[in-house]
């Protein structure tokens, strides 16, 4: 099978290969330090290893569960914020027909989010769309307080124990939390939910090769075994020992965080394939929450070209150079669509006839890089053979990987996030939480 590639030869007008081996040392140090446990955060490196470490009987438990999801609901729904669902999403948005959801014969259900935003018009247009439809919950959540989630999970689960009765919800309810802890542990365990545990060790962003991710993918029907076969190969590529010549990981951390040092402050993951847009998601958290600490950090933005070529375009040319570019390339797509002759060609078209659809994306992506290297703006290559389960459980656990040592190299704890309950301490307040009365007063003052 192929592998995943690294090309950064459009970085050296801003950064030599040179200055990016002379750090080598410092990043195979972070590297080393994320098996050994030797930095800070080593309470939540449990991803390192999970590639390698899940069970046969943990994956089939998984399967197991996801078949009977997919034959008693025609939508699952599935609960959670941040990485309780973006790290699903992306796998599943990448890896699906574009267009199965508006299928009225589909062999997997529809899968739907929620839990992720405090919309009133998002929830009674979802409760809207489940009625008459056979649905499932799948709740996330490792303390199952979390107000988004837990908001969500009360709506649906009193829509679905009305229709169908509390015997039958239960067997639709599906709830992964915490092993022995938390308000959704306890009500598992009192309504006799069917559940799966995330690791004491795995930090939400961290967690789609859990459970958290796993299932609702299964559940889709990709092939989970593939996704964690491909994500194994690149635990093996960047292993402890593994030279920094040889870890694609490291390099790509490296790069950077030196490009950072230069003033290159924006980092923009590109794509030229639209089911990579909630993939850009996911990596927007896992590096965002992990690295924008300590007042330092690269600001992580995404653009889906070539779409946004004719809306981005101009700035990401001629605006402000405090940008690079990351592009996630597919060497092949998985189908074929040739342009057809036309007889008047009127739109000037009939020079592509006979070509593939690819074709003229792959010469938008080289033209596109090379406007934009001239433009000043460095671009990082990942090249993946194909989109494919397998492939994208390399890109998963390659951006893992990076994301961990280039926290160490920025110097930052790259697996905490104090920062996100500041604006929840202000909401509790606003909204008279019980416990929270003298933030209340405090923050009634100030409005």
């Amino acid at each position: 099978m192929g592998k995943l590639k690294l090309n950064i030869n459009d970085v050296t007008p801003w950064v030599t290969k040179e200055e990016i081996n002379e750090l080598a040392d410092a990043a195979t140090m972070a590297n080393m330090a994320l098996h050994d446990g030797t930095l800070l955060g080593n309470d939540f490196l449990g991803w390192v290893d999970l590639p390698s470490s899940i069970t046969e009987s943990q994956i089939e438990e998984i399967e197991k569960t996801a078949i009977h999801l997919r034959t008693h609901c025609d939508v699952v729904v599935v609960v959670g914020i941040g990485g309780s669902y973006l790290g699903a999403k992306a796998v599943i948005d990448a890896l699906s027909n574009s267009f199965d959801w508006l299928q009225d014969k589909r062999k997997n259900p529809v899968i739907l989010y929620a839990g992720n935003n405090i919309s009133e018009d998002y929830f009674y247009e979802l409760v809207e769309y489940l009625n008459g439809r056979s649905f499932g919950i799948i709740n996330i959540s490792k303390s199952g307080t979390t107000t988004e989630p837990a908001l969500a999970f009360r709506i649906l689960k009193d829509k679905l124990e009305r229709e169908v009765g509390k015997e039958e919800s239960r067997n639709r309810i599906v709830a992964i939390t915490d092993a022995s802890k938390g308000a959704l542990r306890d009500l598992a365990m009192n309504e006799g939910y069917k559940t799966f545990v995330i690791p004491d060790n795995v930090g939400g962003r961290y967690s789609v090769l859990t459970p958290v991710g796993l299932l609702p993918i299964a559940v889709a029907g990709i092939n989970i075994r593939l996704l964690l076969h491909g994500a194994s190969e690149i635990e093996k590529e960047t292993s402890r020992d593994a030279s920094f010549k040889n870890n694609l990981a490291a390099i790509y951390a490296v790069t950077r965080n030196e490009l950072y040092k230069r003033g290159k402050k924006i980092e923009l993951l590109v794509n030229f394939h639209p089911k990579l847009h909630y993939f850009a998601e996911w990596w927007k958290q896992l590096f965002g929450e992990s690295e924008g600490k300590d007042n330092k950090g690269i600001f992580n933005a995404s653009v889906n070209f070539t779409t946004d070529l004719h809306s981005m375009g101009q700035w990401i040319q001629e605006g402000e150079r405090t940008i690079f570019e990351t592009i996630i390339s597919i060497e092949e797509p998985n189908k074929k669509v040739k342009i057809p002759h036309d007889e008047l060609d009127l739109d000037g078209l009939n020079y592509l006839e006979g070509k593939r659809v690819d074709e003229v994306n792959k010469m938008a992506e080289l033209g596109t890089r090379i406007a934009h290297v001239d433009g000043g703006v460095p671009n990082i290559v990942i090249t993946i053979p194909e989109l494919s389960p397998y492939y994208v459980g390399q890109l998963i656990y390659f951006f893992e990987k990076a994301c961990g040592i280039s926290g160490y190299l920025l110097g930052v704890n790259p697996f905490d996030q104090p920062g996100v309950e500041a604006y929840k301490k202000n909401m509790f307040a606003l909204l008279e939480k019980p416990g929270f009365e003298k933030e209340t007063e405090e923050i009634k003052r100030r409005i």
